[in-house]
């Protein structure tokens, strides 16, 4: 039998691993909103409650074993380093918060029509999705560039302004932690999580 893991011990455990000035107040806010019980999607990964923080945990878990995997096994003993990782990880989807709502739709189960629940769109600060969760965590707490790098362009290719004057090449050539967080990001999400 699989243990199961409680996602929401684990972030607030990894969270303490920041520890700039406004990180108490960024997590204060994160627990009075919906983020520990939000899915993580509408239908790509993670949509489920509490996919949100399964997620950002798995993502995690995938970033620091590219970060050793690519720096050495000392790389993340120095604890700015260790920060900057946690910082992105946890952060990075910030701007799902208080996003999704749930709705109902037709589905045919056994052959008979029936009213099932699922997750949809409801985003009260279209404020873009890297992006915004960068102007969220700004709104609490300072990041450095190379976070921001990250957070912002942790979609990749699946950004709608990748293409824009080649900043996504740029920033991923200048700021290489943003690659790898981005491929974390995709690994998390293809390998290591689950849709309904």
């Amino acid at each position: 039998m699989t243990k199961e893991i409680d996602y929401k011990k684990e972030y607030l455990d990894l969270f303490k691993q920041i520890k700039r000035e406004g990180a108490a107040e960024l997590l204060e806010y994160i627990e009075k909103t919906n983020f520990f019980s939000s899915p993580a999607s509408t239908r790509f990964h993670s949509n489920f409650e509490g996919g949100l923080v399964e997620h950002c945990v798995k993502v995690y878990h995938r970033f620091v074993k590219l970060l050793t995997a690519e720096y050495g096994e000392d790389y993340l003993k120095d604890e700015k380093r260790l920060e900057t990782a946690t910082v992105i990880a946890l952060l990075h989807d910030l701007c799902k918060v208080d996003t999704y709502k749930t709705e109902m739709r037709n589905q045919k189960i056994d052959g008979a029509w029936v009213q099932v629940p699922f997750y949809a769109v409801d985003d009260k600060l279209p404020y873009g999705h890297g992006e915004k969760s960068v102007y969220m965590v700004c709104g609490f707490m300072k990041l450095s560039r190379e976070e921001a790098m990250a957070i912002n362009w942790h979609m990749g290719a699946y950004d709608s302004r990748a293409d824009y004057g080649n900043a996504l090449g740029q920033a991923f050539k200048l700021y290489p932690i943003a690659l790898l967080f981005h491929i974390a990001d995709n690994m998390s999400s293809y390998l290591d999580e689950k849709t309904v």
